[in-house]
């Protein structure tokens, strides 16, 4: 404890008893009082908290002044985590998406956002589709993958798709502030119970997020079963350019040709674990 009457006299608050100390508290109300009316009503005095620190409290410095994001395409969902960020990182903005494209949009703004939390499960996106997407378009962003499907698969495959972090949409609060502070140190979070994947899919989800935003454009097109020259007039570039865009595609997956590649980007969507439409 710490009073400004305390430091005036010289006393160690932590030296005296429960009712030597609320004396002494008093008594710093008294100095403030006095100050007051001596300096004026203006004058500046800080009177520092007896209380300690909650566990709950916000984590000081993250947010740093800047915003966060939330895509979920469930309201009440993306309030609450509002007030969880709010709550537990001390963000004052925090901006809302329902779906991909809205969040894309956002992230056109000036500033980037300090914290991203993204659930798969979007009406404009399947898997690990959007997480890729998004880490393009904000690539220094931390992102937090918030979902209900915790498979072992999703969240190494998240992880491996440049997530900072993986919290089940069932989490307590605590638990969302112990990814934060991890992510704040330069960590990964994963969740408790977590066990690791193979080398051999999250090798795959590297291969695929190390694509350029318009190899990435060019292979969602080729997905689609578009042909080089359909896909020139789509994005308005020369044929030739298509043509160099699906021969760096090929070889950053590791693939000798479109067929394989389609096959790689659709496993990598985990459509097998998803929810379907219907």
């Amino acid at each position: 404890m710490d009073f400004p009457a305390a430091r005036a006299t010289g006393v160690e608050v932590s030296s005296l008893d429960p009712k030597g100390a609320s004396l002494l508290k008093g008594c710093a109300f008294s100095f403030a009082k006095a100050y007051c009316h001596v300096t004026g009503p203006q004058a500046p005095i800080r009177m520092v908290s007896m209380m300690p620190r909650s566990a709950s409290a916000p984590i000081s410095g993250f947010s740093d002044n800047g915003w966060a994001l939330v895509v979920d395409d469930h309201p009440l969902f993306c309030d609450a985590l509002e007030l969880t960020l709010k709550t537990v990182a001390d963000f004052t903005e925090v901006m809302t998406a329902d779906r991909m494209e809205v969040a894309l949009q956002l992230l056109d703004r000036a500033i980037p956002p300090t914290l991203i939390l993204l659930d798969l499960n979007l009406p404009d996106v399947q898997g690990l589709d959007g997480l890729i997407r998004m880490k393009r378009k904000a690539e220094k962003t931390p992102i937090i993958i918030v979902s209900s499907m915790t498979d072992n698969s999703i969240i190494s495959g998240a992880i491996a798709a440049g997530a900072s972090g993986f919290v089940p949409k069932h989490s307590r609060r605590s638990v969302f502030k112990e990814a934060i502070m991890a992510i704040r140190q330069g960590g990964i979070f994963k969740p408790s119970g977590f066990v690791e994947g193979s080398a051999e899919a999250e090798d795959t989800l590297l291969r695929l997020a190390s694509l350029t935003n318009q190899q990435g454009r060019i292979l969602q097109l080729i997905c689609e079963g578009k042909l080089n020259k359909q896909i020139a007039y789509d994005l308005s570039i020369a044929e030739t350019t298509v043509k160099a865009h699906v021969t760096a595609i090929m070889r950053k997956l590791g693939v000798q040709s479109r067929t394989q590649a389609v096959l790689v980007a659709q496993d990598a969507k985990f459509a097998n674990v998803l929810p379907s439409a219907d």
